[in-house]
């Protein structure tokens, strides 16, 4: 049992990579003249389909969309019952359909003519109805379903996928889609949050811990505690930043001979901390924290006063690091 149910596994995956493999050769002239045309368009393109064919549909809008090419689903069936009314006249359509030959579809190309839309086809029969209809062809070749029964739609709607991938990833390269553009589109990610979320929307969520230059060791340790960030900065009569001190500064000095009673933050203060601007980007802290091996940075503004910390885990709650 343990063998076959391996045996099989492979066997679909096998399959796949086979039609995987043979849509290669028909990224073609054909493809390049279908991404030429949709660099050109005004409007969007409304992709639609039925079947699994639609539920590829979808994901394919959702890559164009989060690439930078505005898209819209809709579903072949409910486009004669009043969803045509989403198609203007500057919008392409690219039809899926691996046999190209559904009634739904038979009947939507027909009412595309009409209105002047300019068809994509994508689909596994380049005799089909659909392919002989439209302006542009996509061919995606399946020999087999990697179904047992060669029904289910598999090997078919990996190539519809991939093709729809290649589709959305040539025309993010052509029209120099960048990082910075594709974070706009996801904000709420991590490669969003890299790019836009800045130390000022972080710092204000924590404690300002700060000490006098001249405050005795009860004060530091009370403040530090009560502030919980592991650090306490340490500023002179005028506010401006002396210094920092951290649990680690605590407990180098705990293993000196000094009078605990006579220490003041002077005494055991860093004097060089590292300090970023409240205008920087978050992922800037996260780089000088590596950097430093450390866990907090102090938080100043365009005059270098103090404003606050950043701490490591407010980066790793927001998923940065």
């Amino acid at each position: 049992m343990k063998n076959e149910i391996i045996e099989i596994g492979r066997r679909v995956l096998e399959i796949e990579k086979e039609t995987l493999n043979k849509l290669l050769n028909y990224i073609n002239e054909d493809f390049v003249s279908c991404v030429s045309y949709l660099l050109t368009i005004k409007g969007r393109i409304v992709v639609t389909g039925v079947g699994k064919s639609a539920i590829i549909a979808q994901k394919i809008v959702a890559t164009f969309n989060s690439t930078g090419t505005p898209a819209v689903f809709m579903h072949a069936a409910d486009a004669v019952h009043g969803d045509l009314g989403m198609i203007t006249k500057e919008d392409a359509v690219l039809c899926i359909s691996k046999s190209g030959e559904t009634s739904e579809i038979k009947v939507l190309i027909s009412v595309l003519k009409n209105f002047g839309n300019k068809i994509i086809a994508m689909t596994a029969n380049n005799n089909s109805y659909l392919a002989l209809n439209s302006d542009f062809l996509l061919y995606i070749p399946v020999d087999i379903e990697a179904e047992p029964n060669n029904l289910a739609p598999t090997a078919s709607s990996i190539a519809q996928m991939a093709c729809g991938d290649a589709l959305a990833t040539t025309l993010l390269k052509i029209k120099g889609f960048s990082s910075k553009q594709f974070a706009k589109f996801h904000p709420g990610g991590s490669l969003g949050k890299q790019l836009y979320l800045r130390v000022s929307e972080l710092y204000p969520q924590n404690e300002k811990p700060a000490v006098d230059i001249d405050a005795g060791i009860k004060e530091i340790i009370m403040e530090m505690t009560s502030k919980r960030l592991g650090a306490t900065a340490v500023l002179d009569k005028n506010d401006a930043i002396r210094g920092i001190i951290t649990d680690g500064d605590l407990r180098r000095m705990l293993k000196t001979n000094i009078d605990l009673n006579k220490i003041t933050a002077k005494d055991i203060m860093s004097t060089s901390p590292k300090t970023i601007k409240s205008d920087k980007l978050a992922v800037i802290a996260l780089e000088l924290m590596r950097n430093n091996s450390i866990t907090q940075l102090i938080v100043v503004d365009k005059n270098k006063r103090y404003l606050g910390f950043i701490h490591i885990h407010d980066l790793i709650r927001e998923g940065i690091v």
